[in-house]
């Protein structure tokens, strides 16, 4: 018995089930700039207020010009407040934004704000799978910022691919 190529239907494209990769949020790899402090520090351990000073006046603040700096520091080091701060005020003038922590930390806050600044309006009384497989690794806090942004506007969510997928909300009908 041999089926007719017209009867072959793919239900996963009639469902009207809408995929969301949470990747599309993530920050593009150039539009981020570590800044450590660790080469700052004397020995890579002690900040010198009078050294310090002297090597931010000095360091080429135009590489990070419409960028969006992390401000960090990977060694051991006992960092003043004051210092992030001092880096920050040389930052300003140049960065698109300033963050603190690691590029890992950055991500996830660039991620997260994305997200908080979408339109969630065209996924209103969707069904929606957020995607769980892709090339990038994607945060919990990303899935949890999705999650608040979408649930007072869709049908449903699902984790997952279309056709796999593990539901985790439904809309209660009135």
């Amino acid at each position: 018995m041999t089926m007719a190529m017209d009867d072959i239907i793919n239900k996963v494209a009639a469902s009207g089930i809408q995929t969301l990769d949470p990747a599309v949020f993530l920050p593009a790899a150039e539009d981020l700039v570590v800044f450590d402090l660790k080469p700052f520090l004397f020995r890579e351990l002690i900040l010198k207020e009078k050294d310090f000073r002297e090597a931010l006046k000095t360091h080429d603040w135009a590489v990070y010009q419409d960028r969006t700096v992390t401000i960090c520091c990977t060694a051991d080091a006992i960092i003043p407040m004051w210092a992030y701060m001092l880096v920050t005020s040389y930052l300003k003038p140049v960065a698109a934004d300033i963050l603190y922590g690691s590029r890992q930390d950055a991500v996830r806050q660039m991620t997260r704000t994305a997200i908080e600044n979408m339109d969630a309006e065209p996924y209103r009384d969707q069904r929606i799978v957020l995607k769980g497989c892709g090339d990038q690794p994607i945060s919990e806090d990303a899935y949890i910022a999705l999650m608040k942004k979408l649930q007072p506007v869709v049908k449903s969510v699902m984790f997952g691919e279309p056709c796999s997928t593990v539901p985790v909300y439904k809309q209660k009908k009135g």
